[in-house]
């Protein structure tokens, strides 16, 4: 699949995360904003190279993206347990150097848990270990928001 496709499907992962994060600012305690920036090595004047997160223009398998998402609370009272889940769109898969801590899904969001935690079910009824790549979904639960605090969640990804 050519940058521009890889791109397209970026974008609409983006769009799709931000729309319904969006809709839910004005009706609940906490407002949601996602985003996916794109990781690019630059080379500054003193010859060192950095890595910056930009906006994803022509991307290709094995390019680093990071999706992320910013939380703000509206509410007069603390928050507690509040829960954000964020959907893997197909075209990428987790990141190995995702923090090990991170609570994923790999079945589709029915359940969830520490990647070194979870199994894939072979088609021959084998299990074997989750890996990076058959994550479908993130997820954190806060424990409290406080009035007027704002955060923000993200997990690394790599264009597949």
């Amino acid at each position: 699949m050519n940058s521009i496709n890889k791109l397209a499907i970026a974008m609409a992962a983006a769009i799709s995360l931000v729309a319904p994060l969006a809709a839910q600012g004005a009706s609940t305690p906490v407002s949601l904003t996602g985003d996916v920036k794109a990781e690019k090595v630059v080379v500054g004047a003193d010859g060192k190279e950095r890595i910056e997160l930009v906006e994803p223009t022509a991307i290709i398998p094995g390019d680093k993206l990071v999706f992320g998402t910013d939380y703000a609370s509206n509410a007069a009272e603390a928050v507690s347990n509040f829960v954000v889940t964020n959907p893997l769109p197909a075209a990428v898969r987790l990141a190995p150097e995702a923090d090990p801590a991170l609570t994923v899904s790999v079945d589709g969001g029915k359940t969830f848990g520490a990647l070194a935690a979870l199994t894939i079910t072979n088609s021959d009824g084998t299990t074997r270990p989750a890996a990076h790549a058959d994550v479908t979904h993130v997820r954190w639960v806060l424990a409290s928001i406080a009035p007027g605090e704002k955060g923000r969640l993200s997990y690394p990804a790599i264009i597949r």
